[in-house]
């Protein structure tokens, strides 16, 4: 990683410009695809650098630069309510895009997800695993603007709505709902069905909303 990181350096590259194509970079760095695509995953998690489907590799902006357009810590202006129906009107689209989107590899990642909730042990350890699971659909979605929406609307709701939850239980039982929706919307993303995927997610969260907080 750190070779790739120097080679961007040295290239002046700036925020928004597109990156040489994998094989220039193989060439260029003496490194394997293997090697290299790893280094490039790193990167990426880092946040130093996004990816398009079939356009390639581009460089992000500087963190310094993306903190103004995370959202402000406005958790206590919010009720739970308030925050699922801006996951209602949100989530639901960002699927219909996964459906549209989705790589082979975000699909296994959405469906590992599923079996990782479903394995659970505990509350918590579900709450960690759907947090995955709906950042992988986010994340199918190919679109930057999208995954950072989901990841501070999700920061926003940890603070808000979970920590007003009281759990009857050690872990979810086995006919916890969420299971088969979340099967749901993993099979339309799959079966790269935008509507069904949308209608999938919107049934999704608000079934959650009602079983915790009511109808919204």
């Amino acid at each position: 990683m750190d070779s790739l990181k120097a080679f961007i350096d040295a290239g002046g590259y700036a925020p928004g410009d597109r990156l040489p194509a994998e094989r220039d970079l193989i060439g260029a760095l003496g490194m394997t695809r293997t090697t290299l695509r790893r280094a490039l995953e790193a990167l990426e998690h880092e946040g130093l650098i996004w990816r398009h489907v079939g356009k390639g590799t581009f460089l992000a902006e500087p963190k310094s630069a993306r903190d103004v357009l995370e959202l402000p810590d406005i958790g206590h202006h919010l009720t739970p309510v308030k925050v699922m129906r801006a996951r209602l009107s949100i989530e639901p689209a960002i699927a219909r895009e996964a459906a549209v989107n989705a790589s082979g590899r975000a699909v296994a990642q959405i469906m590992q997800a599923v079996e990782s909730c479903e394995q659970a042990e505990t509350w918590a350890e579900y709450e960690a695993h759907d947090d995955a699971f709906h950042h992988a659909v986010a994340v199918a979605s190919d679109n930057l603007l999208l995954v950072t929406l989901y990841d501070q609307m999700n920061k926003v709701q940890r603070n808000v709505a979970w920590r007003r939850v009281v759990r009857e239980s050690i872990r979810p039982p086995r006919s916890h709902t969420s299971f088969e929706e979340h099967r749901k919307i993993a099979a339309a993303v799959e079966a790269r069905d935008p509507m069904g995927a949308h209608d999938a997610m919107r049934r999704h969260i608000g079934s959650v909303s009602a079983r915790l907080f009511g109808e919204i």
